[in-house]
């Protein structure tokens, strides 16, 4: 897992968070408790109380941030018709628009012109009667247009050197505030949840708006739409995308209140899903066997996921795995009983759904309470925070538009038609029949998840946790053989120095996840879990997928020649780096594949775990769509239409596959609840590194991802055709499948 760096807003009034954070901590038995927390606990490292220090200084100093008054109270939710109540007409639609435009070009000459009225009106569109009356608009506009190329690029520099560390240093506090959520480091105290959802850069955005510095970026550059880059980018300059890139940071104006609350909705979910594990030893068979070893602890849907993927050539994997399969689809029916969550003082009897005092007496029951929708709560908390947001994106209205045109620029449609290339392949039946053929049995609906095409199938899970641990006892080892990894991968060994100086490793409360840093004086952050005897397969394998997270990540921040382009296209072109790594994950262990087979046999377990994942994203848009098509609904018919919606993609897409219809576990997917229709970039992630593979294969990793990654936020397929010569397609990948399959069903 990782993300797209998201720059958000920071910065309210520093008076605010004083009255309803920080006094309240400060003064009773909880103000002793919180003192004794941040200054007293011996535990407390000197980087610890560093960051604390950092945090009260850059509050009043840097941005003047605080918190919704009354403390708990829930900030009112913003209206849009409330921020024009007392304008009769939007200023855009104004005539001292136009009136300001005449007055700028006779101030500039009309050769500006075009620039000038798009500036204009760019500002217009966000200026609010707060902001000033007309004669204040006209004034501003008249006095901050630069004609001027070299003022204009004077400009830019000094708001993008500026943003840089104003992010960067935001994005540290919020990461260390998220600490004890994100992290294994101790109890989770509700304050600490308060804190993870306290997103000081929900008022950058605003802040910057207010001080006129957002209007002087979008009065003076272009916020290019998505067509237009389309179009016209392939000519850019690298200073053009990077102009454009900083108006298109104000392209609307989201009021901090929801932007906090979006954060809030997002964390509250994060927080459900990184504590929903499942004992394994404690899940009995019908007749009371336990076929899972002790301290086997297990996240959904990743743990179990992958324990099901682990299981395969294994001696009794079938009944091992069917159990898996029904605990995951008793999560995704919410009939999973609440008191076996993440608790190893009862066991549960998974197909009676029956549950008693672990080790005690069959006769002795506890009741088996359902979990009461409790997931679709959270979807649905998710799905009302940013619906808040709506009314302040004019160019893209629902959430929707925005992942699909804003964060990935790709419409939804070809998004959907990207995946559907995949999942209507007649390849896919041809790779069913040999996964049958493989397992010696009819497919299975959980067989989605089979992965003996690759050389992890010739390794026991026992041996590989075996190999992993001698290796990595602890994170710090892992983290100190950073650069051994990155050697083998083709780094020469400054740069795998450099980038492992830039990379530190964390242990995560829930199943992983990568987070790269906004400023270059400040490193990536690579979270994986860890067990009490050290690093197991499971956790290593997550800790490779994140390392190409985090190598993107440093590249294409400390190699940008612009910090406004730093990063990728979207999401999924770091997932695919990510999978790039984690495929060579044996190889960097000692363990490569021996197999002569090996090329057909990446082709056809790529284009199977591609139609698995393509399934999931498909119920994630679908779903989304679902929310906004009935806005008042309730938990328990999302509830509803989850199943509904995830029989009908399985119906539709694996039916003919698997030769069962009306299955529903494709809607186990944690991001699903808790991602915001994050799970699409993981196929189309697949799909660009199977691309890329390709062109590895003949120019090399390193040096190539480092040229790649140095591309930066360009559009998807400007990006692409810069990185490989090709736009994105599934077409190699299906073709090499075609291929792949005959030649393993001729061979003996």
């Amino acid at each position: 897992m990782g993300g797209l760096k998201v720059k958000r807003a920071a910065g309210r009034k520093v008076d605010n968070l004083i009255k309803t954070i920080v006094s309240p901590l400060w003064s009773g038995r909880t103000g002793e408790g919180f003192k004794r927390c941040f200054f007293k606990d011996e535990r407390l490292d000197v980087q610890r109380r560093t960051m604390m220090t950092v945090l009260w200084m850059l509050i009043p100093c840097v941005l003047g941030c605080g918190a919704a008054k009354n403390g708990a109270e829930t900030p009112s939710t913003p209206n849009a018709k409330d921020e024009i109540a007392d304008e009769e007409v939007p200023m855009a639609e104004r005539e001292v628009v136009g009136e300001t435009i005449e007055k700028v070009v006779e101030r500039c000459g009309d050769k500006d012109r075009p620039r000038i009225e798009r500036g204009v009106r760019q500002v217009a569109a966000n200026w609010r009667s707060s902001d000033g009356d007309d004669e204040a608009f006209g004034a501003f506009c008249v006095e901050q247009f630069i004609a001027d190329e070299a003022q204009l690029e004077v400009l830019h520099a000094r708001i993008q050197d500026n943003l840089e560390q104003v992010h960067g240093h935001l994005l540290e506090v919020e990461r260390y505030l998220r600490e004890p959520t994100d992290l294994t480091r101790g109890d989770i105290l509700p304050i600490d949840q308060m804190f993870a959802g306290y997103d000081l850069r929900s008022h950058v955005v605003e802040d910057l708006f207010t001080s006129k510095i957002a209007f002087v970026a979008l009065l003076n550059f272009e916020d290019a739409t998505l067509e237009e880059m389309l179009e016209d980018g392939g000519a850019w300059s690298r200073d053009a995308w990077a102009r454009v890139r900083l108006a298109q940071m104000f392209s609307s104006r989201v009021p901090s209140e929801v932007e906090q609350q979006i954060t809030a909705a997002f964390v509250g979910a994060d927080d459900y899903i990184n504590n929903y594990n499942i004992h394994m030893h404690h899940l009995l068979t019908s007749d009371g066997r336990r076929l899972f070893p002790e301290d086997l602890r297990l996240i959904s849907h990743w743990g179990l996921r992958d324990e099901l993927k682990a299981q395969y050539g294994q001696e009794g994997a079938l009944e091992r795995q069917r159990m898996i399969f029904e605990v995951m689809k008793a999560i995704v029916t919410q009939e999973i009983p609440a008191v076996v969550i993440d608790n190893p003082k009862v066991d549960w009897v998974v197909a009676a759904n029956e549950v008693r005092p672990a080790g005690e007496d069959a006769k002795k029951k506890i009741p088996a309470k359902p979990e009461g929708n409790r997931r679709f709560e959270k979807m649905l908390g998710t799905f009302e925070a940013v619906r808040l947001a709506d009314p302040y994106h004019t160019k893209t209205p629902t959430y929707v538009d925005r992942k699909f045109e804003v964060d990935r620029e790709i419409s939804k449609e070809q998004v959907v038609s990207l995946l559907e290339s995949v999942l209507t392949a007649p390849v896919l039946e041809d790779v069913g029949a040999l996964v049958s053929k493989r397992l010696g049995r009819p497919l299975e609906p959980f067989d989605v998840w089979y992965n003996g095409f690759t050389s992890r199938g010739d390794h026991s899970e026992k041996d590989l946790d075996a190999k992993v641990r001698a290796k990595y006892p602890s994170l710090e080892a892992f983290k100190k053989d950073i650069p051994s990894i990155l050697g083998k991968l083709g780094f020469d060994k400054g740069t795998a120095a450099f980038l492992a100086s830039k990379i530190e490793v964390d242990p995560a409360r829930g199943a992983g996840h990568a987070w790269g840093a906004d400023r270059r004086e400040d490193s990536a952050h690579l979270r994986t879990r860890l067990g009490k005897d050290g690093m197991d397969y499971k956790g290593y394998n997550i800790a490779i997928h994140e390392l190409g997270h985090n190598v993107e990540q440093v590249l294409s921040l400390n190699k940008m020649d612009h910090n406004l382009l730093a990063g990728v296209p979207n999401t999924a072109f770091t997932e695919g780096f990510a999978f790039t790594f984690q495929a060579r994950d044996l190889e960097l262990l000692g363990l490569p594949s021996k197999s002569p087979d090996k090329k057909h046999l990446t082709a056809v377990d790529t284009l199977w775990s591609t139609a698995e994942i393509a399934g999931v994203a498909m119920v994630d848009i679908a779903l989304w769509d679902w929310l906004y098509e009935n806005p008042g609904a309730t938990p328990d018919e999302l509830a509803a239409a989850t199943a509904r919606i995830a029989k009908d993609v399985w119906n539709r897409y694996f039916a003919r596959v698997f030769g069962t219809k009306d299955q529903i576990h494709l809607a186990i997917y944690s991001h699903i609840i808790d991602g915001g229709m994050y799970t699409p970039d993981y196929p189309i992630g697949l799909i660009i590194q199977y691309q890329l593979e390709k062109h590895f294969e003949e120019k090399g990793l390193a040096g190539e991802m480092e040229r790649m990654c140095r591309l930066g936020m360009l559009t998807p397929q400007a990006w692409m055709q810069a990185a490989v010569g090709a736009p994105i397609s599934a077409r190699p990948l299906i073709e090499d499948a075609v291929s792949a399959a005959a030649a393993l069903k001729s061979a003996k």
